[in-house]
This record gives C-alpha cells, sequence and structure tokens, in this order.
C-alpha cells in the first residue's frame, strides 16, 4: 500500500518484503534475538529489518503506530481464534444431535428444583443443550464480525497527513470493514469483551452440563458410567472413579468469568484514547481461550464415551413424577385447573402416606377422589404414554423431537 501511494520505491518494497519474509522464518524457527531494550515486538522487527536492509527498514513504520498496530493484531489473533471456537461449538452441538438421535424415545425423569417433576425423552433433554449451543455459536458470530474492522490508519489517535490507502489494507488483510473514527479506533476493546462474554457464557454452559453429569454418573444417580480415560482414581480409596475432568471444566468457569469481569473493569476508568491498560486485554484473552477449547473438545469426546443406562432412566421416571398428568386429564374433562391440582395433590398424600406410587393406584382408587376418571385415566400412569401426549411445539413428544432434529439436520 506504501507502494502504491507512492511513499515506497518499488525496489524498497522488494527489500522490505523479501526481509520480512525472512524475519518470519527466524521466529518460527527460533532463531530470532529478542532484546528487551526493543519494548516490543513491533521495535523488535524494525530494529531486525534495518539490520538487515538499512535505510529502507526505517520507512517501515511511515504512517503507523503502535497504537493502531496492535489493535490490528489482537483483531486478527480474535478474528481466527473465534473461528476456531465456532467450529469446536458446532463440533459438540453435532455431537449432542447424533447421541440425540439414537435416544428419540429413551424416557428419563425432567428435574425442576433437583427434585423429579415430570417425565421426558432423553433426546429432549440433550437438545436442551443443543439450543445453548446454537446461541453461545450466534455470540461468537456476532463477536466476530465486530472484530473484522480494520484500525490500521488511525495511527496513535489523530490518523495521518499522509495519503494512506486503508481500504486497500482491509482487502488485503481480509477485512470487509475499516474504522470510522480514529480515536476510537486505538482505544476500542468492545470486541474483545463481547468474546469474553460470548466464552463467559458459554463456559457456564458447559459448567452446567459437567454438574449433571456429575450427578448422573453417582450411584445415587447411575443414569450413566463415566469412562476410565475420562475419570481419575482416589489415592486412597480403590472402588472411586472421579469425575476430575468435570470438575476442572467446572472450577475454570470462574476463571472465565474472572476474566470478563477484569476486562470490563479495565475499560470501565479508561478516558480516550489510548491508555497501556489496554495490555491487559491479551491476558485476559489468552487465559479464556486456554480453558474454554480445550473444554469443548473434551466435552465432544466425553458425550461419545459415556454409556448410558435407559433402564435406571426410565425406572425413575414414573411414580409422583406422573401426577401433572392426572391433574391435565382432569382438566381436559371439564375440572378447573385449580381444583384438579387439589384433587391430584390429596391422590398424592394419600398414596405416599401409603407407601405406594401412583402407578400402583386403580380406577376405582382414582373415582374416590373424582368420578370425573374414566377408565383411560390409567393410561396416564405410564410414562411413555405422558410423554408421547406432549406434543406441544419445543415439547418432548418423540414425534415433536423427530421434527426438531429433522430442522437441525447435521448441525
Amino acid at each position: 500500500m506504501l507502494a502504491k501511494v507512492g511513499l515506497l520505491k518499488a525496489s524498497e518494497l522488494r527489500a522490505i518484503v523479501g526481509a520480512l519474509e525472512r524475519i518470519e522464518s527466524e521466529i518460527e524457527q527460533g532463531r530470532f534475538k529478542f532484546d528487551i531494550a526493543d519494548e516490543d515486538i513491533h521495535l523488535a522487527i524494525e530494529r531486525r529489518l534495518i539490520a538487515l536492509i538499512g535505510e529502507p527498514g526505517r520507512k517501515l513504520h511511515t504512517g503507523r503506530s503502535r497504537n493502531d498496530q496492535i489493535a490490528l493484531d489482537m483483531r486478527l489473533y480474535l478474528r481466527d481464534e473465534i473461528a476456531g471456537v465456532i467450529a469446536l461449538v458446532a463440533g459438540l452441538r453435532a455431537t449432542l444431535i447424533r447421541l440425540a438421535r439414537r435416544h428419540v424415545a429413551t424416557i428419563m425423569p425432567g428435574y425442576t428444583h433437583l427434585q423429579r417433576a415430570q417425565p421426558v425423552t432423553f433426546a429432549h433433554h440433550l437438545l436442551a443443550y443443543v439450543e445453548m449451543l446454537g446461541r453461545d455459536r450466534e455470540r461468537f458470530v456476532q463477536a466476530a464480525a465486530r472484530t473484522a474492522v480494520m484500525p490500521l490508519g488511525a495511527g496513535a489517535l489523530a490518523g495521518t497527513t499522509l495519503p494512506l490507502d486503508r481500504r486497500m489494507v482491509a482487502r488485503g488483510l481480509g477485512f470487509k470493514a475499516v474504522t470510522a473514527n480514529s480515536i476510537d479506533a486505538v482505544s476500542d476493546r468492545d470486541f474483545v469483551v463481547d468474546f469474553l462474554s460470548a466464552a463467559a457464557l458459554t463456559q457456564v454452559h458447559l459448567s452446567r452440563m459437567s454438574e449433571e453429569i456429575i450427578l448422573w454418573t453417582s450411584t445415587e444417580f447411575g443414569f450413566a458410567a463415566l469412562p476410565d480415560e475420562f475419570s481419575t482414581g482416589s489415592s486412597m480409596m480403590p472402588q472411586k472413579k472421579n469425575p476430575d475432568l468435570l470438575e476442572l471444566i467446572r472450577g475454570k468457569t470462574g476463571r472465565v468469568i474472572g476474566d470478563l469481569v477484569a476486562m470490563l473493569t479495565v475499560l470501565k476508568g479508561l478516558p480516550l484514547a489510548y491508555n497501556s491498560d489496554l495490555q491487559e486485554d491479551k491476558e485476559r484473552v489468552f487465559d479464556a481461550l486456554d480453558a474454554l477449547k480445550p473444554a469443548l473438545d473434551l466435552f465432544a469426546k466425553l458425550w461419545t464415551a459415556l454409556r448410558f443406562d435407559a433402564k435406571r432412566m426410565r425406572a425413575s421416571a414414573g411414580g409422583f413424577a406422573l401426577a401433572t398428568d392426572l391433574a391435565e386429564y382432569l382438566v381436559g374433562r371439564g375440572t378447573p385447573f385449580r381444583q384438579a391440582h387439589e384433587i391430584v395433590g390429596a391422590i398424592v398424600r394419600e398414596t405416599t402416606e401409603a407407601g405406594r406410587t401412583l402407578e400402583d393406584l386403580s380406577i376405582a382408587e382414582l373415582r374416590q377422589h373424582s368420578s370425573a376418571f374414566g377408565a383411560d385415566a390409567i393410561a396416564m400412569l405410564r410414562a411413555e404414554n405422558s410423554v408421547a401426549r406432549r406434543t406441544i411445539e419445543g415439547g418432548p413428544a418423540p414425534s415433536t423431537v423427530k421434527r426438531r432434529l429433522k430442522e437441525l439436520g447435521g448441525r
């Protein structure tokens, strides 16, 4: 670009590009000698460039400042990293979709307040995470779009009097837009916050996922068995199989949330334009990526390796989890919902005190509480029937889940 606008001769351009390619090779091969006196990577490269080609190397910094250079570097780096994160999110999401296809008819209890609530299908439960990850992907795509804006040419804060062609540089670097305000260009780290916010929420989703698998693989739940390669033993208790990987992912969530809060705290007191406080952005981004990327990759492998106990899931999905079905049965026969709720509540209390479950009841016993119960009410006391009837859009019925899986395709 400098050559195109007449600020470099053709011979100088060739010398600079050739020397920069040599410097790149030296860095990649570990032969580049860094000197702390150079202050930063930009001056280190410029020093080496001048040593290699002399006077033309002094023209490299024409129209540039370290302020707009580092803003550009951060955008280039994050643009590539976000693309990688999006691919990892997509991979985990695809894994969950494949698993859901195999468990459309697998019945399990759904929970509220960590108490058994109503029966659902395992596929429906898995698709809840698919929805979460879909929103995560959207946020990263949006963050990527706001990152892909080219700041070079803003200089220290006020641009330059030189006839630079910013659009040419943007095209060469693969950016579709350039920054519209030179002050904002060098001081803006909103795009870093966008990434960290998306990363923190994604990590929160992975933490929730970790907690559920930890519960499911406990003896108390027994819904799944933890593979040896994703667990550790106890140094004292030979029978233990600990979900350390999941606990570490859950624990690192605090780090990623902390990275977001730290970056916001850096920004909240800064006047315009550039301030050295902004150097904190890199540590926050590096740390978040170091936690998030391995977690996404490992989760895709873990879901594939887990072995689920469908019988144990089904056995936990009946009993009092079917109480709402009985209440809705009465509503369907004209009983006001609040009255139906009270009737079924009385049935639950009476059955509990007798040490029985709803599935043990006969029609005669149900009719003692309401004459609205017909012979078909017994069908309400099977988890499979309960789930199959929940065909409302977004519901857990196998027919509804199949439609959603068809909409998702391989995504």
